[in-house]
C-alpha cells in the first residue's frame, strides 16, 4: 500500500505582520519615523561634512600614493557611501554623481583602467554641491554637471 504524501501548511507569519494585503503598512509607524528622521535633520549638514572628510583622504591617498586597489577600493566605498546617504542628507545631486562614480568603478576587474580625470571630476563636482549647498534636486548647472559626467562614464564603459 502506498502512502500519500501529507501536506502541512504553515501560518503566514508576514501577512499577520504586514497586514491582509501588501497594502496594509502602518501610517502611525511611517509616521513616527518620518518624525525620528525629522529630529535628526539638524545633524545632516555635520554628518554630510564627516562623509566629505572621508571622501577627501580618499582622494588624497591616491595622489600620496598612486591608484592601486587599495586607494580605488576605499574611493568606491566612500563613493557608494554618499550614493546612499546624499538623498537622506537632502543632497539628491550629491547622490546622482556618487551614484555616477559608484557607476565608474563598480567592478574591481575594471576600477584601475577608469581615467583618473574623470573621477577626479565626480569628487570636484560632489565637493562642489557641498560646498555650494546645492540641495535642489533640479538645479539647472548641478543637473548639467551631473548629466555631462553621468554620459562621460557611459561613453568609457562603451
Amino acid at each position: 500500500m502506498t502512502q500519500r504524501p501529507e501536506l502541512i501548511r504553515r501560518p503566514n507569519s508576514l501577512r499577520a505582520k504586514v497586514g491582509s494585503s501588501f497594502g496594509g503598512i502602518d501610517a502611525a509607524a511611517v509616521a513616527r519615523a518620518e518624525e525620528a528622521l525629522k529630529a535628526l535633520s539638524s545633524q545632516f549638514e555635520q554628518w554630510l561634512q564627516d562623509e566629505m572628510v572621508k571622501l577627501e583622504a580618499a582622494e588624497a591617498a591616491i595622489h600620496d600614493h598612486g591608484y592601486n586597489v587599495q586607494t580605488a577600493e576605499n574611493l568606491y566605498m566612500r563613493a557608494h557611501d554618499l550614493k546612499g546617504l546624499g538623498t537622506t542628507y537632502e543632497y539628491p545631486l550629491v547622490t546622482r554623481v556618487a551614484g555616477s562614480l559608484c557607476r565608474l568603478l563598480d567592478s574591481p576587474e575594471h576600477r584601475l583602467t577608469a581615467p583618473l580625470s574623470l573621477v577626479e571630476a565626480h569628487i570636484s563636482a560632489i565637493r562642489a554641491i557641498v560646498r555650494d549647498k546645492i540641495q535642489a534636486e533640479d538645479h539647472p548647472v548641478g543637473c548639467e554637471l551631473a548629466k555631462a559626467l553621468e554620459a562621460k562614464v557611459t561613453a568609457f564603459q562603451g
